[in-house]
C-alpha cells in the first residue's frame, strides 16, 4: 500500500513511542520512521546489536525491531533533523502528574509536550501534521496549536489526537491487532485530510471499521475515560475482596458469577493487591482535576475514590503480612517475588510492590527481592524516590537477587507481587520446606492454585506442618 506520508518522526523513545513506531515501520516499509530522544543512553540501547538490551521489554518487540531497524526504522538523538525531514511528527513524551504549583498531585505536567511543540515550531519550514500520542488532558491540542502558530512562519500545522490504548506486556499484540484506533482532528477540510493521512497509515494492517475518527476533544477525553473505567473495575472487585474476607464469601466465585453478565463482562475482574502502571492513577487524577476545575466536585470525588480504594488495598495487603507474622516483621526476612507492576514488562511505575515494600521497610523488615526483568538499580531508585528513608538504609534493608531461590531460602514469608508465569511453576511445597517455620506465602496476584495453602480471601497463607 502506498502512503501519502513518506517520512515520520516520533519525539520520545519510551514505552509508547518505541513500540508504536517499530510496528508502523514493520507494517509500512515504504515509510521512513525515525524515533528521536534527548536521552543518549536510551537511544544507544535501541541501537544495540544485542536485541536483549532494548530499553523496553515487551514480548515480540525485539523481533519487530530486528526486522525493521536499519531498513526504514531509525533511532537518533538528532531531534531537529528528524523534525525537519518529517511530514508527520508524533509527540510521545512523558506526561507525569504535576508535583508542583496549580494542580499539584493531580493535573498532568505538560512541560515536555510544550517543549516539543516549541521545538517543532522553531525547526519546521514545511507543513507538518503533529500527532498527540502522549496521554493528555482534554483541549491540550489547542495549546499545541497556539504554540505552533506563535513563530509566525508561513507553515501550516494540523494537530491530531491519536491516543494509545496499549497494555504493557501485550503492547506488540495490541498494536498488531488493536480493538480500535482512535484519531481526532479538526472537522474542516484541512483537518479531515490530516485525519485521513494518519488513518491510511494504520489501514495498512488494521481494518477500516476499527479506525474511529472524532473531533480532537472527544479523542483526548476518551483516553482518560477508558483508563478510569478499567481502574474503577479493579477497585470495585478489590473492595469486595475485603468484604469477602469478613463474610466468608469467595471473591473468585463472585467475579466469575457477575463476569458472566454480558452487561458487565469478565475483564478486569481479578482481585489483587491493586493496580499499578503509568496510566491508571495518573489519568484518574487528571480526570478528577478536570472535573473539579469545572466545578463538578461530586464527579471528582467519585473518581478519586477509585484511587483511595487502590491505596487501601495495598496497605491492607502489607498489614496482613505483618499481622500474620505475629504483628512484627522487624529483622525478619521477607521475599518479594516480582517488582514490575504486571507480568511481561519491566515497567515499575506505580507498582503495588513498591508501596508494600515501603510499608514493610517502615516495620524494619529485611526484604529480598527478585524480578526476572527489573534491574537492581531500578528497585533502589523506586524506593529512594519515595524519600521515606535514606538511600543507605534502603540498601541496608533491601537485597535484590538474581535467583528466586536466593530470595525465598529461609525466609519467614514470601509475597508474590507480580503474576509472572514462572512463579506458577514453582514447587511451592519445596519452597515452604526451605523457609523458616512457621512460614507464610502471600499471593497478591492470585496466581497460585492454593494447593497445600490456607486461603485468606484472595491471599494465601502457608500452614504449619
Amino acid at each position: 500500500m502506498s502512503h501519502t506520508i513518506k517520512n515520520i518522526a516520533c519525539i520520545g523513545a519510551g514505552y509508547v513511542g518505541g513500540p508504536t513506531m517499530a510496528v508502523i515501520a514493520e507494517k509500512c516499509p515504504d515509510i521512513k520512521v525515525t524515533v528521536v530522544d534527548v536521552n543518549e543512553k536510551r537511544i544507544a540501547a535501541w541501537n544495540d546489536e544485542n536485541l536483549d538490551n532494548l530499553p523496553i521489554y515487551e514480548p515480540g518487540l525485539k523481533e519487530v525491531v530486528k526486522g525493521a531497524r536499519g531498513r526504514n526504522l531509525f533511532f537518533s538523538t538528532d531531534v531537529d533533523a528528524a523534525i525537519d525531514a518529517a511530514e508527520m511528527v508524533f509527540i510521545s513524551v512523558n506526561t507525569p502528574t504535576k508535583t508542583y504549583g496549580v494542580g499539584k498531585g493531580m493535573a498532568a505536567d505538560l512541560k515536555y509536550v510544550e517543549l516539543c511543540a516549541r521545538q517543532i515550531a522553531r525547526v519546521a519550514n514545511t507543513d507538518k501534521i503533529v500527532v498527540e500520542k502522549s496521554t493528555l488532558p482534554v483541549r491540550t491540542a489547542q495549546s499545541i496549536r497556539t504554540i505552533l502558530k506563535a513563530e509566525g512562519k508561513a507553515v501550516n500545522f494540523q494537530v491530531l489526537s491519536n491516543p494509545e490504548f496499549l497494555a504493557e506486556g501485550t503492547a506488540v499484540a495490541d498494536l498488531h491487532q488493536p480493538d480500535r484506533v482512535l484519531i481526532g482532528g479538526d472537522q474542516d477540510a484541512a483537518g479531515q485530510r490530516a485525519v485521513n493521512a494518519l488513518a491510511d497509515i494504520y489501514a495498512g494492517w488494521v481494518s477500516r471499521d476499527r479506525i474511529i475518527t472524532t473531533n480532537v476533544w472527544s479523542s483526548e477525553l476518551s483516553k482518560l475515560t477508558a483508563n478510569a473505567f478499567l481502574a474503577q473495575r479493579v477497585s470495585s472487585i478489590n473492595a469486595l475482596s475485603a468484604l469477602c474476607e469478613k463474610s466468608g464469601a469467595d471473591v473468585e466465585e463472585i467475579a466469575r458469577a457477575i463476569g458472566r453478565d454480558s452487561r458487565i463482562g469478565s475483564k478486569f475482574m481479578k482481585a489483587s493487591v491493586g493496580f499499578g502502571g503509568s496510566c491508571f492513577q495518573k489519568d484518574i487524577l487528571n480526570l478528577v482535576y478536570i472535573a473539579r476545575s469545572y466545578g463538578l466536585t461530586e464527579v471528582g470525588d467519585y473518581w478519586e475514590q477509585v484511587i483511595v480504594m487502590n491505596d487501601y488495598q495495598k496497605r491492607r495487603f502489607a498489614a496482613n503480612i505483618v499481622n500474620q507474622l505475629f504483628n512484627t516483621v522487624s529483622g525478619k526476612k521477607i521475599a518479594m517475588l516480582g517488582w514490575a507492576f504486571k507480568k511481561d514488562t519491566n515497567d515499575t511505575r506505580e507498582s503495588a510492590a513498591i508501596y508494600v515494600a515501603d510499608y514493610l521497610l517502615n516495620e524494619q523488615a529485611e526484604l529480598f527481592i527478585y524480578d526476572p526483568k527489573v534491574k537492581p538499580e531500578q528497585v533502589y531508585a523506586d524506593l529512594d524516590y519515595l524519600n521515606t528513608r535514606s538511600e543507605s538504609e534502603n540498601r541496608r534493608l533491601v537485597t535484590v537477587v538474581n535467583q528466586p531461590g536466593d530470595a525465598m531460602k529461609e525466609a519467614h514469608a514470601v509475597a508474590v507481587m507480580t503474576e509472572w508465569d514462572v512463579f506458577k511453576t514453582y514447587d511451592w511445597q519445596k519452597v515452604y520446606d526451605d523457609m523458616k517455620k512457621p512460614a507464610f506465602v502471600f499471593d497478591g496476584r492470585n496466581i497460585l492454585d492454593g494447593s497445600g495453602l490456607k486461603e485468606i480471601g484472595f491471599m494465601y497463607q502457608g500452614i504449619g506442618r
